[in-house]
């Protein structure tokens, strides 16, 4: 990427310059690494920068370690926060990770040492009670959806903010989240990942159309509860389409749950047109995404991932939500929205057949949500929070003799 604000003077006086170290911070589900690893890959191949991965579980650190060395990084430390009793609690909780809390405490003491933290989530914000009031810290959003969750009053508290498109900005300047010199709109760096390449993975032995249930986490707002197993059970005796059935990944993030439920759905999953995962990498790395010919859900922002190419949806209104001049709701505008899950088959056939009554406000919605230039958010994201650190790293430095002068060209 190199560092375009750095200025080399042969006749300037001598400096000592120090790479900024930065700690790009996983404190929750697998999901988010997505969100801020393209950014720490580009930082990784500038010199100017010493960059660590830090999480509190082996399975984090290994998507992370598989993703960096696939995009070709540059020098980037793995490191665990944490020790035996971390996993311990883990083993206790259920959870694929440990509770963020604990995560923290264990984490703090190397967490000083850094020049700036990047997380993906605000309650590691709570480290700035915990000694690191002097650290930078630096938000990347984990998703671009429309609920009132996603404009958390929190991210008021970061000094940078990576946007995903206009949307986020526009929101969170009139809500006082952002301010001017403090954000940038970067796109949604998780694309940079999960460009599909190549043919179609073969998912199901009989090609059919392909339809994505994706409940959310939410008991207050997701249909699983009160439709989940109904919709399955109507694809599953109905051979008009395959049916992907991958939940958010908080929705059985524990694991004796998890194992409960594979183990009561197992009798649908071995039918060759159901496809059912319930918090796998695939569930969380758009491969089900770039398959599906109809989107199923509720609340989730990965309805934005999946418009990304404008196609089918269908919503479900299981909670009963006054939604129509609600905008947490308003990518309920991009298809039908049910009220019950009966005749859900029918229902997605005729989603389907009537997609271009819907397709212009996908369109439009799409070019709100994100930075209309999709690729390489993660090196926009890396230029920008680059800038941002060197506008304010502190403006005295050491000298000494036989070193390169280095200049801040600021602006």
């Amino acid at each position: 990427m190199g560092r375009p604000w750095l200025v080399h003077s042969e006749t300037a006086p001598v400096a000592q310059f120090r790479p900024q170290r930065l700690c790009f911070f996983f404190n929750a589900q697998i999901h988010q690494i997505f969100h801020a690893l393209p950014m720490a890959i580009e930082l990784s191949r500038d010199p100017g920068f010493a960059i660590d991965v830090m999480a509190a579980t082996e399975e984090h650190l290994a998507l992370a370690r598989d993703i960096a060395t696939t995009r070709g990084a540059g020098p980037v430390r793995f490191l665990r926060c944490g020790g035996r009793w971390l996993d311990a609690l883990s083993a206790v909780t259920g959870g694929s990770a440990p509770p963020k809390i604990a995560a923290l405490l264990a984490a703090r003491r190397s967490l000083r040492h850094y020049d700036a933290i990047v997380v993906p989530e605000r309650t590691s914000l709570l480290l700035k009670r915990l000694g690191l009031s002097q650290t930078r810290f630096i938000h990347t959003c984990h998703g671009a959806g429309d609920r009132a969750v996603g404009y958390d009053r929190r991210i008021a508290q970061f000094d940078f903010v990576l946007l995903a498109g206009e949307k986020q900005r526009r929101r969170m300047l009139e809500e006082g989240l952002i301010r001017e010199g403090h954000y940038a709109i970067a796109g949604y760096s998780k694309f940079d990942l999960t460009r599909r390449h190549g043919e179609r993975q073969q998912l199901f032995p009989q090609e059919r159309p392909t339809i994505l249930y994706n409940p959310h986490f939410s008991t207050s707002l997701s249909s699983w509860a009160s439709m989940g197993e109904d919709i399955i059970r109507q694809f599953a005796q109905d051979d008009r389409f395959n049916l992907i059935v991958a939940p958010h990944i908080r929705l059985f993030d524990n694991r004796r749950k998890r194992a409960a439920m594979e183990s009561r759905l197992a009798p649908f999953a071995d039918l060759p047109h159901v496809h059912i995962d319930l918090g796998s990498r695939a569930s969380v790395d758009m491969r089900y995404v770039h398959m599906a010919s109809l989107y199923l859900g509720d609340v989730s922002s990965q309805i934005y991932e999946y418009l990304a190419r404008p196609r089918p949806c269908l919503f479900l209104n299981s909670h009963r939500a006054d939604w129509q001049e609600d905008r947490s709701y308003g990518h309920w505008r991009y298809g039908p929205v049910l009220e019950t899950a009966d005749g859900i088959v029918d229902a997605a056939a005729r989603a389907i057949a009537d997609h271009a009554s819907y397709e212009a406000a996908q369109y439009q919605g799409v070019a709100h949500t994100f930075d209309p230039t999709l690729d390489r958010a993660g090196a926009r994201a890396a230029q920008a929070v680059a800038a941002f650190l060197a506008r304010t790293a502190p403006s005295s430095r050491p000298h000494v003799e036989g070193l390169p002068h280095l200049e801040f060209a600021h602006g």
